[in-house]
């Protein structure tokens, strides 16, 4: 794995931990959804930079070997 792609991977695992946080308790999730907004930004910069925008598959594969057990993708 590329440094960008590890840094793409890395980025979508803080903004998916980040919106789990977030939208833990359906009543508070409005208050926390604007943090979001961060952790979007630097995960859309990264798949950007890793030429990762439009291969969700190669994405995906590389997010499930950082993290063996995460289901992504729907899958």
């Amino acid at each position: 794995m590329r440094n960008d792609e590890l840094a793409a991977a890395q980025a979508y695992v803080r903004l998916l931990e980040a919106t789990r946080a977030a939208l833990a308790d359906p009543d508070d999730g409005p208050l926390y959804v604007p943090l979001l907004a961060s952790p979007i930004a630097e995960a859309d910069g990264a798949l950007q930079r890793a030429g990762l925008c439009g291969n969700e598959s190669r994405f995906f594969d590389l997010v499930s070997s950082l993290q063996p057990g995460m289901s992504v993708g729907g899958r």
